[in-house]
């Protein structure tokens, strides 16, 4: 949540390159945003709304704020509402010290009655406010300005990513705990932000900050040391992607171009991984890991409907496997399997909840892995092992191409993992290889957005399968509500007898997910005839071998396949049934209200 820019090296456009970096970063979180820039003193403008409001209130000010460093925040509230007052750069009463931070101060409501009691005067509800102001307590007694930031992180608990300048100090200081940040390494111009894209424009090397590092940069480089003062050797990297991938390439929204490049992003996930000719799978990755007795997968939101996925394709591999949302694996007690394997599937690599799951597992013993899309990112730093989807920069709230990205790699852990188990790897491994192919032939001939006209302004939108096709209509309907802002809500087929049929009405469209012809998509046909007798539309996602047809109102088709991709194929269709909707009704798709796309607090 929220999003850290800071930079360096600039001199005249630092606030110019500090609000391109806050316009990249403004998918994760978009209340507020504001701008420090220091130099013998601290300029700060910080407004509430998005990044444009901000933009203007600078255009059309008295004055512009400048100075050779700066930093800059995008705000997703936790503490506070968003206003002028609580949006960050927060300062020390005598604006000597600006802060901005992600996360959560946990012990801030101790400090700040600590820091009342001393006299000072708070000017928003955020839990932020504190740091500045034990910060510039510590200046006053006289400490030199990295020894007062120090001085200042042993007194705040919590998970945050802190930056920080100081009047008449040409460097910005940082750190970070639970929440991400990462330094970026130019030609004498050095930044910090939440996330690369951030300052990717600028460069491509980058340090990666682990949790009780103090990073501090200024015109003549950076350095890394831990808690202590002790310097740490950091290794500097070099991002695969460039700065064009993180742009629209003109598409109206991130989401719709996102949803556009998942035949490409698949073709990355899948490339040196399969093996054509012994149709087997091959992931240099799991190498070292062995097959499990049992498996536990732990996530939120979209990637715990992947996890919910992979646990039916372990399952049908002989390994017993079970899903559980991390926060409540995190915080239960948790039934870390023996001799088995924990897996968190997170595409940011940074969500709170399921590393936090991940470390209770770790601390019990288990083995742990991490499914993710980012290199560098805490969880592949942490678990035993990895294995990156390889989806490519994904800007878009709401996941499209992550997600299925996150079912073809878990196709391709479960085989590589299970050895071939389920008994026919050649299929599955020639379906994998033309995948990118069906999902482009859906792109190309799909009618969801005549389909979504017919539905404008009806009362709920319900979402059905069975099986694979479960997780799929989760999915779905989390990806209706999420940038519709309409009531969706995602069903096992044979649950709609046992209490939701009660919501069915005319004005209750049903999206019925039947791929093959099986048991499954008989009886899912079961549920939707009964449904139809209730006067509620049906569309039908269907690949055609049923006759499910006979019973929709409008079908929604996609290329017959082997049962495990389908499921991806008819996801698409969802995805777009959303978006169009979503688009019919104004909403703000790549910006959904009250979201953000890295989930960095629990």
């Amino acid at each position: 949540m929220c999003g850290i820019i800071g930079c360096v090296g600039h001199d005249d456009d630092t606030l110019d390159v500090i609000l391109d970096g806050l316009e990249t970063l403004e998918y994760r979180g978009y209340d507020s945003a504001g701008v420090a820039l220091a130099g013998d003193t601290i300029d700060v403008e910080k407004k509430e709304g998005r990044l444009d409001v901000l933009r203007e209130s600078i255009d059309n000010g008295d004055a512009t704020p400048s100075g050779p460093i700066g930093i800059g925040h995008t705000r997703w509230s936790t503490h506070g509402p968003p206003t002028d007052a609580n949006a960050h750069p927060h300062t020390d009463e005598s604006d000597r010290v600006a802060v901005v931070h992600n996360g959560i101060i946990e012990n801030y409501q101790a400090l700040r009655d600590e820091l009342e009691a001393d006299g000072v005067t708070f000017t928003s509800d955020t839990d932020t406010e504190v740091v500045p102001h034990l910060f510039g307590a510590f200046l006053d007694a006289g400490m030199e300005a990295e020894a007062a930031f120090r001085r200042t992180l042993d007194r705040i608990e919590g998970s945050y990513a802190i930056a920080a300048v100081v009047a008449g100090d040409d460097r910005i200081f940082a750190t970070r705990n639970d929440s991400p940040l990462v330094l970026g390494v130019g030609d004498g111009t050095y930044y910090l932000a939440s996330d690369v894209p951030a300052f990717l424009e600028q460069t491509r090397d980058v340090v990666y900050l682990d949790d009780g590092e103090v990073a501090v940069i200024d015109a003549d480089g950076w350095r890394v040391a831990d808690r202590d003062g002790d310097a740490v050797d950091k290794e500097v990297s070099t991002v695969t992607w460039s700065a064009e991938q993180t742009g629209k390439s003109g598409y109206d929204h991130y989401m719709l171009k996102e949803i556009h490049e998942q035949p490409t992003a698949l073709r990355q996930g899948l490339s040196g991984r399969l093996d054509e000719l012994s149709g087997r799978v091959t992931v240099e990755e799991l190498d070292d890991v062995g097959t499990p007795e049992t498996v536990h997968f732990v996530a939120c939101g979209t990637s715990y409907h992947a996890a919910l996925y992979g646990v039916e394709l372990f399952r049908e591999a002989g390994i017993p496997a079970q899903a559980f949302i991390a926060s409540e694996y995190a915080t239960g007690p948790a039934p870390v399997p023996e001799n088995g394997l924990v897996i968190g599937v997170t595409q940011s690599g940074e969500t709170a909840d399921t590393l936090a799951a991940l470390r209770e597992a770790a601390g019990r013993g288990a083995e742990t892995l991490a499914l993710t899309n980012v290199v560098g990112s805490t969880v592949a730093r942490e678990c035993d092992h990895v294995m990156y989807i390889r989806s490519g920069p994904e800007i878009g709230v709401a996941a499209s191409k992550t997600f299925s990205s996150q079912l073809t790699s878990l196709n391709l852990l479960v085989e590589s993992l299970a050895g071939g188990a389920t008994g026919d790897s050649r299929e599955l491994v020639s379906a994998l290889r033309d995948l990118p192919g069906d999902i482009q032939q859906v792109l190309d001939e799909t009618t969801a957005e005549a389909v979504v006209d017919e539905y404008l302004g009806d009362d709920a939108f319900f979402f059905i399968g069975r099986g694979q096709n479960f997780p799929v209509a989760l999915e779905g309907a989390l990806k209706f509500k999420e940038i519709t802002y309409e009531h969706a809500e995602g069903f096992a087929a044979g649950e709609l007898k046992h209490g939701p049929l009660a919501l069915v009405t005319a004005r209750t469209p049903v999206f019925a997910v039947v791929t093959g012809n099986d048991e499954r998509a008989r009886k899912t046909i079961g549920n939707v005839k009964e449904v139809e007798a209730r006067d509620a539309p049906v569309v039908a996602v269907t690949d055609g071998q049923s006759d499910v047809e006979r019973y929709a109102d409008h079908v929604l088709s996609i290329p017959e396949t082997h049962p495990r991709t389908a499921p991806m194929l008819a996801n698409v269709q969802l995805q777009l049934v959303s978006y169009h909707m979503a688009d019919r009704l104004g909403r703000s798709i790549d910006k959904p209200r009250n979201l953000a796309k890295s989930v960095t607090v629990e």
